[in-house]
């Protein structure tokens, strides 16, 4: 199972020294992957849970691909209707290339009402768009010229150049947990990727997914969890979401992810506190003893 990590690219530490850090010290550490969020217009609704500055994921990814030399890079997640297919394409065909393959685009549709308004983006069509969007993302992924006709979206004959380098494509991990959620992670998805789930509520809407795969013929998609990490001193009540609590309770929710199938883990260390995201230290010591006392990861030298 590989265990990544969600930098904060938003709020009063989010400063280019602190983000070559927090990738430096993830890959020293040992852990496999980096993730990283998306907003465009710092609407109200936006601001207020995650305040400026907010560094845009795939050009602060694109930079730390040239700071790190192994280490799998993210978006979690990528807001669909926020980009023409065309760009989403272009932009995450060049991130893979310039990585090495090391790129892995997770998607969703969205939640800030003001933000879509802002971008003339209709919000209660986000859905339908999302779903036409991942539908030409692929044409355009797959094929050296593509053509697409939808409702929201049309392109005859786009040279697609650079492909990216991961064949077939660099894979789209979709989050959310609607049940058209689910039926998208089935129908595009190579995994759904929750966010702050419960190991129960997992297990059972894995069920679902299986169900929902099973019925269109699709393999089922791999589950790609993001789940807050929130270390505490004394045992958590049965409540609890997967990583918060104790070491041994932490350590017992990887032993349920695992056992569940989980290939990939993504933590999450935004508790809503933006003022103690100015230094990641305190993170970092959180990482290290995880790293050591609980996931087993072994050191990285870096170059």
């Amino acid at each position: 199972m590989k265990v990544g990590i969600n930098l904060l690219n938003f709020g009063p530490g989010a400063l280019p020294a602190n983000f070559s850090e927090w990738a430096r010290t993830a890959e020293s550490l040992g852990y496999h992957f980096l993730g990283v969020s998306d907003h465009v217009a710092l609407t109200r609704d936006v601001s207020s849970e995650y305040p400026a500055p907010f560094y845009d994921p795939f050009t602060l990814l694109a930079w730390l691909s040239g700071i790190t030399t192994r280490i799998e890079l993210a978006t979690t997640v990528a807001i669909l209707p926020y980009r023409s297919p065309l760009q989403l394409a272009r932009v995450g065909a060049n991130l893979d290339r310039l990585s090495g393959g090391r790129f892995i685009l997770g998607v969703g549709v969205g939640w800030a009402r003001e933000e879509f308004e802002a971008l003339g983006i209709p919000f209660d069509k986000r859905g339908a768009i999302a779903d036409e969007y991942l539908e030409a993302l692929l044409e355009l992924w797959t094929k050296d010229e593509a053509s697409y006709q939808g409702r929201f979206v049309r392109f005859e004959n786009v040279q697609t150049g650079p492909r990216p380098v991961t064949t077939p494509h660099p894979p789209i991990w979709v989050g959310g947990g609607s049940d058209a959620a689910l039926r998208r992670a089935a129908r595009f998805g190579d995994a759904w990727h929750p966010i702050r789930v419960r190991v129960s509520s997992l297990e059972k809407k894995a069920t679902e997914l299986a169900a929902i795969a099973q019925s269109m013929g699709r393999p089922m998609p791999r589950l790609c969890p993001r789940i807050l990490l929130r270390l505490t001193e004394t045992p958590e009540d049965d409540s609890r979401r997967a990583g918060e609590g104790t070491l041994e309770q932490i350590g017992a929710d990887f032993a349920a992810l695992e056992k569940l199938g989980c290939p990939y883990v993504l933590l999450d260390f935004f508790t809503g506190d933006i003022e103690a995201t100015r230094s990641p230290e305190p993170y970092f010591r959180v990482l290290e003893t995880l790293a050591e006392r609980v996931l087993d990861l072994p050191r990285q030298t870096l170059r």
